[in-house]
């Protein structure tokens, strides 16, 4: 099983950004995602759901309303779209899978003036 997230990057507040996660090694549109983030000193937090097909989500609820998690079973792909990014958005992302539970590297995001 491997997860490989991409996209992070430093942007001002307000900004946006799309994070990608690509799996293999198992059979992705079995299985429900997360991503996660953990912040400088501070432990890791879950930031949101997608259900198998795509067709339920579920957020954390200082990102809903501004993050979106999105997922393509063709191309064993999970997305989570930022906008309205803030300082406190600064993290590593990570991208989970429980099966049992696999974790990417992570990519960092840093929202900063």
């Amino acid at each position: 099983v491997q997860l490989v997230e991409s996209g992070g990057d430093s942007v001002q507040p307000g900004g946006s950004l799309r994070l990608s996660c690509a799996a293999s090694g198992f059979t992705f549109s079995n299985y429900a995602m997360r991503w996660y983030r953990q912040a400088p000193r501070k432990e890791r937090e879950w930031v949101a759901d997608i259900s198998e097909s795509g067709s339920s989500t579920d957020y954390a609820g200082n990102v809903k309303g501004r993050f979106t998690i999105s997922r393509n079973n063709a191309k064993n792909t999970v997305y989570l779209q930022m906008n309205s990014l803030k300082p406190e958005d600064t993290a590593v992302y990570y991208c989970y899978v429980s099966m049992p539970p696999y974790w990417g590297q992570g990519t960092q995001v840093t929202v900063s003036p």
